[in-house]
């Protein structure tokens, strides 16, 4: 298998100019297109133990009936609104990468003809959203067009064209409305502009934020709980505030947003990735209650809810060990603080990352919920519904407030101030 670089390098051959003259002015040289390829992800290249072919035949058969039922479901939707007069459009999500690759996520949806992209909406209007599969999409960073390769045998989910080493003027969004590309470009950190364009719409574009090679310290901070009140462990309360509560009445976790400030004054420039189990179907509602709250700005790494054949959902825990993963190969000079709470699975989830890439975590930070928020079917059986504290090596802060974790975790994080 070819790596990344070797990938690239075969790309770019098959790239040829946008535009261009034979005598050219130096405000005609041609436009070089941005070779980019599909990032591969766990939908597309599962592990021999996430595959659906290894689980038990009962799993097996109601996996493909789910897998079987949205797809029905999103064919006659798709139908439905199509007659309604609804066609595509594109929901730029906020990108991310290093000085030479840079990793783009955007979904294409049916919306009818005067719908903005990014609009604050309750939840649940975001998960009844109609997924528009197999789009056209062209992508531009800071204008300059994007140029998507299929490359090789590369495994992906949908098989957009049999042709192998194919060079395409757009990308093609998967069969959930999802494209997720990595793109080569040599950009000068700090924030660009990604453009998505499709047919009968005007472009949209979201930030994308170039990390400085010399970023040493990095912060992976999950949301439901650790920075903003929904009361996971307790579902029906979870269910309601990602449903129907209005985002902008969405309460901040005490503390946190100090605390976040003082992590990013101490660390100049340290990038904040804010990485969560909710649905990319909430991802401008966060996005906008971290900038209203005062938060760090900074990538959001959500999850896609869709049922797909080869692994069905990602569990939680697999969906945020599959980001640290890439965050620690994509920056592999930078140490990551790891920022979380009780209620669910952060813990277990921080200690196996730490445990993984031994000398790489420079703390790990633990909000603990309080008896109201983690109060529920759990505690009824006697049973408690939060986890204990993680067991390793690498320093573990705990409290209830962002606030509490500030006391004893700024001491020992100014003595690893460079």
């Amino acid at each position: 298998m070819r790596s990344p670089r070797e990938d690239f390098e075969a790309a770019a051959r098959h790239l040829t100019p946008v535009h261009g003259s034979s005598a050219p002015s130096p405000d005609d040289m041609p436009t070089v297109p941005i070779p980019a390829r599909k990032a591969a992800t766990t939908f597309d290249t599962p592990s021999s133990r996430e595959r659906l072919e290894v689980k038990p035949a009962f799993t097996r058969v109601i996996r493909r009936t789910l897998t079987g039922t949205f797809g029905i479901w999103s064919r006659l939707s798709a139908l439905a609104v199509r007659h309604l007069g609804w066609y595509p459009r594109v929901e730029p999500y906020v990108g991310y990468g290093t000085s030479d690759y840079s990793r783009l996520i955007c979904r294409t949806v049916y919306a009818p003809e005067n719908a903005r992209p990014g609009e604050v909406s309750r939840g649940i209007r975001g998960m009844l959203t109609v997924p528009a599969p197999r789009t056209h999409v062209q992508a531009s960073i800071d204008d300059m067009p994007l140029n998507t390769i299929q490359i090789g045998d590369s495994e992906v989910y949908d098989k957009v064209d049999r042709t192998r080493d194919l060079s395409s003027e757009y990308a093609v969004s998967d069969s959930a409305g999802y494209l997720d590309l990595v793109a080569e470009h040599r950009l000068e950190p700090g924030i660009h502009r990604v453009s998505y364009s499709v047919k009968r719409r005007k472009p949209v574009s979201a930030n994308l934020y170039t990390i400085p090679a010399s970023a040493k310290v990095g912060i992976i901070s999950d949301v439901d709980d650790t920075i903003m009140i929904t009361q996971a462990p307790v579902l029906w309360k979870a269910a309601y505030n990602l449903l129907f509560l209005n985002p902008k009445k969405k309460a901040s976790v005490p503390g946190m947003s100090v605390l976040f400030t003082r992590i990013a004054d101490l660390f100049p420039g340290a990038p904040f990735f804010y990485l969560s189990t909710s649905p990319w179907n909430v991802e401008s509602s966060i996005r906008n209650f971290i900038t209203d709250h005062g938060f760090p700005e900074g990538p959001l790494l959500l999850r896609d809810l869709d049922p797909r054949p080869k692994t069905f959902v990602p569990s939680g825990p697999q969906h945020k060990l599959e980001f640290a993963e890439q965050l620690m190969a994509d920056f592999p000079d930078m140490k990551f603080i790891l920022v979380g709470d009780d209620g669910q699975k952060d813990p277990t989830t921080y200690a196996t990352i730490a445990h993984r890439y031994p000398g790489r975590v420079l703390a790990i930070a633990i909000r603990q919920l309080s008896p109201k928020e983690s109060s529920g079917l759990a505690s009824v059986a006697g049973l408690t519904s939060t986890q204990p504290m993680p067991v390793t090596d690498v320093p573990v802060f705990t409290g209830t407030t962002g606030s509490n974790i500030l006391k004893t975790m700024l001491p020992y994080l100014k003595g690893h101030v460079v």
